[in-house]
C-alpha cells in the first residue's frame, strides 16, 4: 500500500489543475459578456434657465446637475434619469421655498441635440419674493419677570432684544436668515445675562398667495446669572494673585459673555501665560451665584528665541531675545533684547512687576542703541523708571526718563542731555492686534524736562540749557470694503517746545523717512538741511494713504496694495514742505504678522526705492 501513495496523489494533482482550467474558462467567457448594468448608461447636457442667484442655487443643489457631473463609471441609466427628470419639478420648488419663493413656474423638458445628446431644460420663473408682514417677539422667564416688576436694565435689554431682531418687517424671508435670526437673538441673550435661554417656540406662518410671513417666537430666557467665586487651574510656577488682579468683576454682578472674554484676553497679555480659557457654570441651580472657572497653561520661567530680520531702514540684522517670568524668584518679569547689524547694534531691558490692583505694573527699563542713518552715526542711551496700566482697550504709562545722545555728523559731533516726565496713551478699538482690518487707534505722547545742553566738538563751544516740553500723536484708520478691498490711512504729527538755542536730545526730535513713514526715502533723511547736513527738526508731520485687496480668492492671506505717503520733518511748522512718496507693493498675512515689500517712488529725489521687512524667530 506504501508504494501506490505516491501514484494516487499524483491522479488527484491532476485532477484538481483541470478543474481549475474549466472554471478559468467558464470566467473568461462570462467576462467576454458584456455588464448588463452598463447596458442603457447615457450623458446628458442640463441647462437651467433661471434668474440670478437662483440659477446657481439649482445649480449647486439640484440632483440633475450633481449627477451630470458624476465621473464615467457612475453615469446613470435611462430610468434612473426619467426618475430624476419626473422629481426635478417638486425638488425645484422646495429649493426655492428656503429662499423665500413659494410660487415659482418650472417647466422641465427633454429633448435630443442634433449630435443625439439627450438635453434636459429647466426652466425658472421665481415669482414674487416673500417678505416678513410682521414678527412678534415674547419673553418668558426670569428677563420677562424682571420687567414686569419694572426693573429698568430688564426692560432695557428686552427692548434692545427687539430693536436687534434681524429679521423685521419688509425684509426678504429665507429660510437661512430666518435660522440666522433665531441663532443671534439666542446668543445675544445668553451673552447678556442669561446663559440657560432657550427657545419655547419659533413659528413662521407662510402666507403663499400674498407672498407674506408672519413670524412669532417665544423665548425663555431662564434666571438671570450672577458671578460667583473664581476658580484656578493649571497654576505651578505663579501665584493666584496676578490672575485674580486682572478680573474687572466681582461676586453678584450680572454675568455678561464680554466680562469674561476681556478678563480670558488679559491674562493672554500679561506675559506669563500660553493659554487661557474662561468659562461660566451656567447651572441654572447655582444661577446666583454661577463659579468663573479659569484653565490656564503657564508659559516657561525662561524663554529665549533667536531671529533673523531684515528691514530697508537698519537692513539686515540678528536679534536675541530672553525673558525671565520670576525673577530672583520675585513677582517680577525680565526681558532683554539684543540686535546686531551693520547700521544697528541695540539693547532694549527692561523689569516689570507682576499684575497689581487696577491693572497697574511697576517698570524700571533701559536701552542703549548705535545708530547708522543719512550718513551718521547716533549713540544713545535712556533710561525710564515708572509705571503702565492695561485695559482693555487703553494702555496707560507714566515714567520718569534720563536721556543722552551723541550725534556724529560731518559738520561735527553734538552730545546733549536730557531729563523729563512723560506721559503716553493709546486708545485701539480694532478686530485684530496682530493682523488689524477694521478699527481705529489712537496713541498720544506728552512730556516735560529739562535739557542739560550741548557741545559742538569742533568748537568747544556749551550752551543751550533751559526747559522743553513735547508733543507727539498718531492716528491709524483700517475699514474693509466689498471686493474685498481693505483701506488702511495713517496720520502723525509731532512738536518739540523750547527756545531755539535750547539743545534738546536728537531722540526726542523728529525726523521722517522710511518704512513706518514716507516710502520712496531712506530712514530718516528728511528733516532740515544745515550746511548741506539733513538734522533732526522740532515738528514733523506724515500721513499715508493705502488700498490692499487679495491676489486671489484662494490665497486672500496675499495682497497687493497701492499706496501713497506725504509727509517732512522741519525747525518749525512755516518751513515745513511736504515731500510725497507712492507706489505699489506686495502683502503677506503670516502667522507672526504682517510681511511686506514696497517699491515707491521718491517724487523729491525722484528715485525708486525698495522698502522690505520680513524677520523669523527661531
Amino acid at each position: 500500500m506504501t508504494g501506490r501513495w505516491p501514484v494516487i496523489a499524483t491522479v488527484v494533482a491532476l485532477l484538481t489543475w483541470l478543474l481549475g482550467g474549466c472554471a478559468n474558462l467558464g470566467r473568461d467567457r462570462q467576462d467576454a459578456q458584456p455588464d448588463a448594468a452598463a447596458v442603457g448608461r447615457l450623458a446628458y447636457d442640463l441647462q437651467i434657465e433661471a434668474p440670478a442667484p437662483v440659477d446657481k442655487l439649482l445649480a449647486a443643489y439640484l440632483d440633475l446637475a450633481r449627477f451630470q457631473a458624476a465621473p464615467e463609471t457612475e453615469a446613470i441609466t435611462e430610468p434612473e434619469l426619467a426618475r430624476l427628470v419626473a422629481a426635478a419639478p417638486a425638488q425645484v420648488r422646495a429649493l426655492l421655498e428656503t429662499e423665500g419663493y413659494f410660487n415659482p413656474e418650472v417647466q422641465v423638458r427633454r429633448s435630443s441635440s442634433p449630435a443625439g445628446v439627450t438635453v434636459i431644460e429647466v426652466l425658472v420663473q421665481p415669482g414674487t419674493h416673500t417678505v416678513v408682514e410682521k414678527w412678534h417677539l415674547d419673553m418668558q422667564g426670569g428677563l420677562h419677570d424682571a420687567a414686569t416688576a419694572g426693573d429698568e436694565d430688564a426692560q432695557v435689554e428686552l427692548a434692545s432684544l427687539r430693536r436687534r431682531w434681524p429679521l423685521k418687517a419688509g425684509e426678504p424671508f429665507r429660510q437661512g436668515a430666518w435660522t440666522d435670526a433665531k441663532n443671534v437673538t439666542l446668543a445675544r441673550l445668553r451673552a447678556e445675562g442669561y446663559p440657560a435661554a432657550t427657545w419655547v417656540d419659533t413659528t413662521a406662518r407662510i402666507d403663499a398667495p400674498s407672498n407674506t410671513a408672519g413670524l412669532q417666537m417665544l423665548a425663555d430666557s431662564g434666571p438671570l446669572f450672577r458671578l460667583g467665586p473664581i476658580t484656578i487651574e493649571g497654576l505651578q510656577r505663579y501665584d493666584e494673585a496676578s490672575v485674580r488682579r486682572v478680573a474687572t468683576f466681582h461676586a453678584g454682578m450680572p454675568y455678561n459673555e464680554q466680562l469674561l472674554l476681556d478678563y480670558q484676553e488679559r491674562l493672554l497679555s500679561i506675559g506669563l501665560f500660553e493659554g487661557a480659557a474662561v468659562e461660566l457654570d451656567a447651572d441654572p441651580a447655582t444661577h446666583d451665584a454661577a463659579p468663573v472657572r479659569v484653565r490656564l497653561k503657564e508659559l516657561p520661567r525662561q524663554a529665549a528665541t533667536v531671529g533673523v530680520g531684515y528691514s530697508a531702514n537698519v537692513g539686515p540684522r540678528l536679534t536675541l531675545e530672553h525673558v525671565h517670568r520670576r525673577v530672583f524668584g520675585q513677582r517680577f518679569i525680565a526681558r532683554n533684547k539684543f540686535e546686531l547689524g551693520p547700521s544697528l547694534k541695540s539693547w532694549n531691558g527692561e523689569i516689570t512687576s507682576h499684575p497689581l490692583p487696577g491693572m497697574y505694573r511697576n517698570l524700571v527699563s533701559g536701552s542703549a542703541e548705535r545708530l547708522r542713518s543719512a550718513e551718521e552715526w547716533r549713540t544713545s542711551w535712556t533710561a525710564r523708571l515708572g509705571r503702565a496700566q492695561d485695559t482693555a482697550h487703553i494702555e496707560r504709562l507714566y515714567y520718569v526718563e534720563f536721556t543722552h545722545s551723541k550725534l556724529e555728523t560731518a559738520a561735527g559731533v553734538v552730545r546733549s542731555n536730557a531729563a523729563s516726565m512723560n506721559y503716553q496713551w493709546t486708545w485701539r478699538r480694532v478686530d485684530s492686534l496682530l493682523l488689524p482690518t477694521d478699527g481705529l487707534t489712537l496713541s498720544l505722547q506728552t512730556g516735560a524736562g529739562y535739557a542739560f545742553g550741548r557741545e559742538l566738538q569742533e568748537t568747544g563751544i556749551t550752551n543751550g540749557r533751559g526747559p522743553f516740553s513735547r508733543l507727539q500723536g498718531r492716528v491709524n484708520w483700517y475699514r474693509p470694503f466689498e471686493g474685498p478691498w481693505f483701506l488702511t490711512a495713517r496720520a502723525e504729527a509731532g512738536q518739540v517746545f523750547a527756545r531755539e538755542d535750547v539743545g534738546v536730545p536728537d531722540t526726542l526730535l523728529f525726523r521722517a523717512g522710511g518704512d513706518e513713514s514716507v516710502r520712496g526715502y531712506a530712514y530718516r533723511t528728511l528733516g532740515p538741511i544745515v550746511d548741506g547736513v539733513v538734522t533732526s527738526g522740532r515738528v514733523m508731520a506724515t500721513g499715508s494713504v493705502e488700498v490692499a485687496r487679495p491676489v486671489s480668492a484662494r490665497r486672500p492671506q496675499f495682497l497687493w496694495a497701492a499706496f501713497f505717503d506725504a509727509g517732512q520733518a522741519a525747525d518749525d511748522w512755516h518751513n515745513l514742505h511736504a515731500v510725497y512718496g507712492y507706489g505699489l507693493g506686495l502683502r503677506w498675512r503670516s502667522p507672526v504678522g504682517p510681511l511686506r515689500v514696497d517699491l515707491a517712488y521718491g517724487e523729491a529725489v525722484r528715485k525708486l526705492r525698495l522698502h522690505m521687512s520680513v524677520g523669523v524667530a527661531f
